[in-house]
């Protein structure tokens, strides 16, 4: 008589998918106690996740909280109130994760209602320029799925939309 198994093997597979899929969703989880999501939808050129290579600008458009900056997608731009004039980006690797720093490869021109003088930009030690408009880097935030959304307004009380003068806009969500 033929002897079948019992499912050892099958019981090993089954607690390592289990394992898998649990670290995957503890992984969402710890993304999502940090204020961020998953990125936004959308193929490369308008993920704010990874440094663009074509040209970018910034320009002005209208939000509930007055007139703002977005990028040329309309995507809103925020900044972060650790950095400091003339220092770069405060914001680490697992900052970034969550709040992406608008860079190009090319020059980042100032769009509709943007001050020129405003905009410059600054190399961080990894890579791409990151583009500043007044004493800002400027970031974008994950859980923003579409142009016009601000839902990283005041997060944290760190991260705010910056008007077209160059100042942050600290107005409630």
């Amino acid at each position: 008589m033929r002897r079948t198994r019992t499912g050892t093997h099958t019981g090993r597979r089954t607690r390592t998918t289990i394992v898998a899929a649990s670290a995957a969703a503890l992984a969402v989880l710890a993304l999502s106690a940090c204020g961020g999501s998953s990125e936004p939808e959308g193929g490369p050129s308008d993920s704010p996740s990874k440094p663009r290579t074509a040209a970018v600008s910034v320009k002005v458009s209208d939000s509930p909280f007055g007139r703002i900056l977005v990028d040329d997608s309309g995507r809103t731009l925020y900044g972060f109130t650790k950095d400091k004039p003339g220092a770069g980006s405060a914001c680490d690797a697992d900052c970034i994760a969550v709040w992406p720093a608008l860079t190009s490869a090319e020059d980042v021109a100032a769009g509709s209602g943007a001050d020129a003088s405003l905009l410059k930009e600054i190399k961080p030690a990894e890579g791409a320029e990151q583009a500043t408009y007044g004493d800002w880097p400027l970031y974008y935030y994950v859980g923003d799925r579409a142009p016009g959304d601000v839902s990283g307004q005041g997060l944290d009380g760190e991260w705010f939309v910056i008007g077209a003068d160059g100042k942050l806009i600290k107005k409630a969500p």
